[in-house]
């Protein structure tokens, strides 16, 4: 694929984020055709919208629907991440709701070290844990439905991430017998329990933190990473609340104001 065409779909992101509208994925179909190249899009999108400042600690986005697949990252823009809980009138297209549990590093983390890391090791690096909703959004005009490659160059189709309060983090705990509530609005709450698609949230860690330390990078102590939904994809409307509990862990919660 040529630079062009990835400049073609850098543009067309940036676009819908200034304009705070969407684009049509059917131009683009051809523009990305690798998971590499998504990435190369994503970066630089967050590079001409000046999202990151070295240094800091990093939110990070990470998850697959198996053990058996190849896992995806992507880091997460500063000016979306809010903590509970959190009231927004930023015009999302879609609300969609997931409800993740989020990992905080306790150290810095450079390419030497992320290639020495099994789950075991990487579970070390954790110091703490929180309830986290991700709101799903989208820059495509078809939403969820857009080509794998250019969700992922949208950052895996992300909106915001609203972060309960940090308790310590427990290795052993047995997330088979987690359980999980969402109440969205006025609705009946819906239950999950086991339902992470990895078995542990921590399993997306090694693979994250090699992709994230790539080109010599370093990620700082105290970054976070959000592990993937336990509940699918809900979908919340203009006016509603909607508050997400772990067990044993904390809450979440964010309020779409009309």
């Amino acid at each position: 694929m040529t630079h062009a065409s990835l400049q073609a779909a850098i543009d067309a992101l940036v676009h819908a984020r200034a304009h705070q509208g969407l684009v049509d994925a059917r131009f683009l179909l051809d523009a990305v055709s690798s998971p590499g190249q998504a990435y190369a899009v994503a970066q630089g999108v967050a590079d001409r919208l000046a999202w990151f400042r070295p240094g800091t600690p990093q939110h990070w986005k990470s998850g697959g629907p198996s053990r058996d697949a190849v896992l995806t990252h992507s880091r997460l823009p500063e000016g979306g991440i809010w903590p509970s809980p959190a009231s927004t009138g930023w015009p999302f297209a879609l609300r969609g709701i997931e409800a993740e549990i989020a990992l905080r590093l306790s150290a810095p983390v450079d390419a030497a070290l992320a290639a020495t890391l099994d789950l075991q090791g990487a579970r070390k690096l954790v110091d703490a844990m929180a309830v986290t909703i991700e709101v799903v959004d989208s820059r495509w005009t078809q939403g969820l439905e857009a080509p794998a490659l250019l969700r992922l160059a949208d950052l895996q189709s992300h909106g915001a991430l609203v972060l309960g309060n940090w308790r310590s983090f427990e290795a052993a705990r047995d997330w088979s017998a987690q359980r999980c509530r969402v109440q969205t609005g006025d609705a009946p709450a819906q239950a999950f329990r086991g339902t992470h698609s990895l078995g542990d949230p921590a399993h997306v860690l090694p693979s994250l933190l090699r992709h994230a330390t790539l080109g010599g990078r370093t990620v700082p102590a105290g970054s976070v990473v959000t592990t993937g939904t336990w509940c699918g994809v809900l979908h919340a409307r203009q006016g509603e609340t909607v508050t997400v509990s772990f067990d044993g862990i904390g809450e979440a919660r964010v309020s779409f104001d009309a």
